[in-house]
């Protein structure tokens, strides 16, 4: 399913494009590697690094885009209740000494129940189609959940415990005389299967079916008799669910620290991986999410000039750069509006 869907993106994004971009990143890469400094080793590392980055920025992409899909808004308290649901996590296995994973699970599924309830009192008393209302309603909730956030746990930075343990008293494992490290294993490992599980709800199951339709047509759906308040409230359900999940991915690596603005950067970037993949593609989510984290760790790693610092900065470039060339993203859809 997800190969045909690559498939046929390909052939709108032209293989002719595609053979540019490889040849641009080939070379680009081969400079990296012979004049920027470090060698093979180095870029290696970064690379690793890069996608175990772009991978949970797709992630939190994903969610900003089942939410927009299926409503044409932003939800602009995303990374906010991303946040909320970490700090739950954090709660339970830090203070109440569960496992970690439980703790994630547990946390995961008590954001879902508040995006569902979130929706059902503060978004569907509002017309769908007016969306400045709901917009306003997200921001509004984001600020509340940052301001309760502060006075519940202050800004005071955390260390979030690991969901990947080390194995034979070692953190990595050598791979053709590279480290890859189990945390970063463990992030691919876990966007893949978080990947799986959100295909077979919207492919497999009866909502899930369901969400697609009213994603697709909104008014249509009605007509057939789809529930669309229920369908928009598992979307909204799902969408918070995955926050949390990607705000306790970014976590793991125990170089990010666990306070109530930490994913404000992070969503930047997301809102930079949508942007590109296209606001209304669930896959292309996933690959602007890898875009951005190789831009932001190579871009950051070997122009000097840039440093960490620019980074931010570089992707609110992209982000304009693309809305000026390709407004719908890569593999976006061209809305067609009939009067």
């Amino acid at each position: 399913m997800f190969g045909d869907w690559m498939a046929s993106r390909l052939r709108d994004f032209g293989y002719r494009g595609l053979l540019y971009s490889g040849v641009v990143i080939a070379a680009l890469s081969l400079w990296a590697i012979f004049f920027g400094g470090g060698g093979l080793s180095l870029w290696w590392r970064r690379l690793l690094e890069a996608l175990a980055n772009g991978f949970v920025y797709g992630v939190i992409a994903l969610a900003l885009v089942l939410i927009y899909k299926a409503t044409g808004i932003i939800n602009f308290a995303q990374g906010q209740m991303a946040m909320f649901g970490t700090f739950l996590a954090y709660v339970l296995s830090r203070e109440q000494s569960w496992p970690v994973w439980l703790s994630i699970i547990v946390a995961t599924a008590i954001s879902a129940v508040f995006g569902a309830v979130f929706e059902r009192v503060f978004i569907r008393p509002f017309d769908p189609a007016n969306h400045l209302p709901i917009i306003m309603v997200t921001i509004a909730l984001g600020l509340m959940i940052d301001g309760l956030a502060i006075i519940i746990w202050a800004v005071n930075p955390r260390t979030f415990p690991t969901p990947f343990p080390s194995v034979i008293k070692s953190d990595w494992v050598n791979i053709f005389g590279f480290k890859l490290y189990y945390t970063t294993l463990g992030i691919w490992v876990s966007v893949i299967v978080l990947t799986l599980i959100v295909s077979v709800l919207l492919t497999k199951t009866k909502i899930g079916l369901s969400f697609r339709a009213v994603s697709s047509n909104l008014e249509s759906s009605r007509l057939v008799g789809i529930n669309v308040g229920k369908t928009l409230q598992f979307g909204w359900a799902l969408a918070a669910a995955i926050g949390t999940l990607a705000g306790c991915l970014l976590l793991s690596d125990g170089r990010t620290f666990l306070e109530p603005p930490f994913m404000a950067k992070a969503l930047i970037f997301a809102f930079a991986a949508a942007t590109i993949g296209g606001f209304d593609s669930l896959g292309g989510a996933l690959v602007g999410g890898i875009a951005v984290g190789e831009l932001q760790t190579m871009i950051g790693g070997y122009v000097r000039f840039i440093g960490t610092d620019l980074t931010l900065a570089f992707t609110l470039v992209v982000i304009i750069v693309v809305l000026l060339v390709r407004p719908n993203g890569l593999f976006g859809k061209v809305r067609v509006e009939r009067v």
